[in-house]
Order: C-alpha cells, then structure tokens, then sequence
C-alpha cells in the first residue's frame, strides 16, 4: 500500500482490529520482569496502556474521516474528554488524553505537547549534534519481547529536514523511531511487521508504513531499534505505532507484539 493510498472505510476496518489487538493484549499483560537486562526504563503505568492502547488507534481512524463542517469528529473528541475526566483515573493519564484532544483540535501548543511527552519518556539524545525529536506520549510494552519477560518500547518523530532518523527525512517528511529496550539487535520481519499509521490533521492526508532495521542506528548489538520515513506533508500528524517487533538475542530471533502507542507531531 502506497502512501496516502488509504480509504476511510479500511481505516475504520484497522482500527477494530487494533483495538481488538491492545485491549486483548493490555489485559493480559504481565508486569515487566524486574530482571530484563534493559537499561534504566521508565516505570510503566498499565492502565494507561489499557486505556490508550484501546483507543488511540480508534481515534485515528475516525479523524481520517471529518465530521460535517470539514474538522475533525466531534464524537471522538468528546469521548476523549470523558475518559479524561473519568471518576479514579490517574491525573498523569487525563493529562496525557487532554494532550490528544488539544491536538486535534488545534488549541494545544507544540510546548504543551513536548511537556507531556518528555514526562512519560525520559530518553532523551542531548549534546550539539542530537536530533530534534518530538517523542510519543507514553512508552509501551513488548509482551515477550526478552527471553524472560516484557520489554518497553519507547518512540519518537523527527521532523525534516534533518539527518536523523538516517538517512534523514526531507522537508514535509517525518522521521519514526521505535526501540525495544533492552533486545538484541533489530531484525526485519515482512510476516509480522512494525506498523505506523498516520494522518496529517490539517491537510487529511493519511499513510500506513512498516517500521525497519536501520544499518546505521543500533544494528549490531541493539537494542531493536526500527525506523521509517514517512511522506506527511507539512502539519499537524498523529500516528500510532503498533503491530510485532522482532530481534535478535543470543543468536535467535525473538517475535512480540506491542501494546500501540501514540504521537502527536508538528511536521
């Protein structure tokens, strides 16, 4: 499937499967095994992958199609801004749900967005010649993903033109980084891809693209870190990050599937 080669309808098609996909997931999750062999992870809240892996791909698939007066769906927005205000939900949570509706309906400033992200997401490349990156809302989880538990995963978008994801987006194109802390390095897996979907909010522009093994970031001793590059256009894009990931430890390739995760991102 080519970019932008995506119809409303099998919008509406994935995003049920998906969400299928996180819920029976979210719920069936172990907590991360407290000996995987990943460095300094942030902690991991499941309730707030319960909660956004289910809807975060839902609500992709009902932007791409715009209510009546051209914006994005009403309904969903306000659905969004009820979970958020659900009776017990964790404010880190409802926070990070008024950061999507914000998002969507343009009130939301790009700092708002970076503030939320940098809390969920410690990982940050510092120094001169680092990438300027805008990170997903919240790391996520790799069920399987180490011979002896789960792995987090975390995420991030690039915005061009820059050299970072390599060989570096264009101007209108975004960079997207999944890694899998903790892994071997990353392996290619057509049967069981990495998968982003996204949709440019201002121009209606919509993608899907398989996330791969880069030969220039982490491809010897990982961990499994995948990248694509994506044709958004300039704009407003949110993108969901969700499917398997495979790597490579101690000479076998190891499969998973990840609890979707979501990003907000100015192109």
């Amino acid at each position: 499937m080519r970019f932008g080669d995506v119809r409303p309808g099998s919008w509406t098609r994935r995003a049920v499967c998906v969400t299928a996909l996180a819920a029976a997931t979210a719920l069936s999750a172990p907590a991360v095994a407290s000996g995987a062999p990943a460095p300094a992870v942030p902690k991991v809240d499941q309730q707030t992958l319960s909660s956004l892996g289910a809807f975060v791909p839902a609500i992709v698939g009902s932007v791409a199609t715009a209510g009546p007066d051209g914006k994005v769906n009403a309904d969903i927005a306000s659905q969004a801004k009820a979970l958020a205000s659900v009776p017990g939900m964790p404010p880190a949570v409802g926070e990070i749900w008024n950061t999507v509706v914000g998002f969507l309906d343009n009130t939301a400033k790009p700092s708002q967005v970076a503030k939320v992200a940098a809390k969920n997401d410690p990982i940050i490349p510092t120094g001169p010649n680092a990438p300027r990156i805008q990170q997903f809302l919240y790391p996520t989880i790799g069920i399987g993903c180490l011979p002896d538990g789960n792995s987090v995963g975390t995420a991030l978008v690039t915005a061009g033109p820059q050299k970072a994801p390599a060989p570096g987006p264009g101007r209108g194109q975004a960079g997207l980084v999944y890694t899998s802390l903790g892994t071997g390095p990353a392996v290619d897996n057509n049967r069981a891809p990495l998968i982003a979907i996204w949709i440019n909010i201002d121009t209606g522009r919509t993608g899907q693209i398989n996330l791969k093994r880069n030969e220039k970031i982490n491809a010897v001793n990982g961990p499994g870190t995948f990248t694509a590059i994506a044709n958004t256009g300039k704009g407003r894009v949110l993108s969901a990050i969700y499917g398997n990931v495979t790597t490579k430890i101690k000479g076998k390739n190891v499969g998973c599937t990840i609890v979707p995760t979501v990003g907000l991102a100015y192109i």
